[in-house]
């Protein structure tokens, strides 16, 4: 059987989730990013968390964020590198919004003012609402009356590294985005700004390190494994004993489904068959 060809760890732009990840685990950079992306200097708490997954109840479909991360003010901040477009990720965002207010508040707290004000940051290769521009900036506003602005603490920003509005947008920012689509064809270029460069001398390193290219070979050879296998017609059993020793890890439905690139649908799917067949011959 012919191997899928992996794609070199050296390849890899900033719109690769896992590329991506890894330069967001280093809290300078993850700050740098931020700032570049909110145009404000920042301080941020505690070490950055990947993958952090938030679920309110054991019956409701849980969230797993990309980047995690709270300023010494207490601001929340989403960071979601969105490769692939879907035709629905306006509603993601708003289900992001609904899980990540409802995780902050702590039981007995009389005000709704706790809520900490959230950014949840969409960057994505390709014009979400098709109208040029590399950054939507969604707040919530009174539609008879649009001076009046819901002091709410939401915001929701969504990056276009396809953008043309260059004269409306802070070069930095371009910089940052431009970077991010083209991450191989820059990795020498000489840029305006000392985040952007930082962030590109951190890309080199990560690039550069043969543990995180033994980790990125551990978790594609997992992923085409269970390419070639699990989704195979009639290896169904494969599937789901991947998912079982993932489950045995901890993982959650998100984490298995991210990692073995299925939809929770699939993998809950198979799960529901295994339980069953089991209830069947009880």
């Amino acid at each position: 059987m012919q191997k899928n060809k992996i794609k070199p760890l050296k390849d890899l732009r900033l719109l690769d989730r896992f590329l991506f990840a890894e330069l967001m685990e280093d809290e300078e950079c993850s700050k740098e990013v931020l700032e570049i992306i909110l145009g404000k200097d920042i301080s941020l708490l505690s070490k950055e968390q990947t993958e952090k997954e938030i679920r309110t109840a054991t019956w409701l479909k849980s969230i797993r964020l990309d980047v995690y991360s709270v300023d010494e003010e207490g601001n929340i901040y989403d960071t979601e590198m969105q490769q692939n477009w879907r035709d629905d990720l306006e509603k993601r965002s708003r289900y992001y919004q609904g899980l990540l207010d409802s995780s902050l508040l702590v039981p007995g707290e009389q005000s709704y003012n706790a809520l900490n004000d959230t950014y949840i940051i969409m960057i994505m290769p390709f014009d979400l609402f098709g109208k040029g521009r590399y950054q939507y900036t969604v707040k919530s506003f009174c539609k008879e009356d649009k001076e009046i602005e819901i002091q709410d603490g939401a915001t929701r920003i969504f990056l276009n590294t396809h953008g043309k509005n260059k004269e409306e947008v802070r070069p930095e920012l371009i910089e940052f985005l431009n970077y991010v689509e083209n991450t191989n064809e820059l990795q020498e270029a000489m840029f305006h700004s000392e985040k952007v460069t930082k962030i590109q001398k951190a890309v080199r390193q990560i690039k550069s390190n043969e543990e995180i290219g033994v980790k990125y070979m551990q978790k594609w050879e997992e992923i085409a494994e269970a390419r070639a296998e699990g989704r195979t017609e009639g290896r169904e059993e494969y599937t789901l004993e991947l998912i079982r020793k993932k489950q045995e890890k901890g993982k959650s439905l998100a984490q298995i489904a991210d990692e073995l690139e299925m939809t929770e649908e699939e993998v809950q799917k198979i799960l529901d068959k295994y339980t069953e067949t089991i209830q069947s011959q009880i």
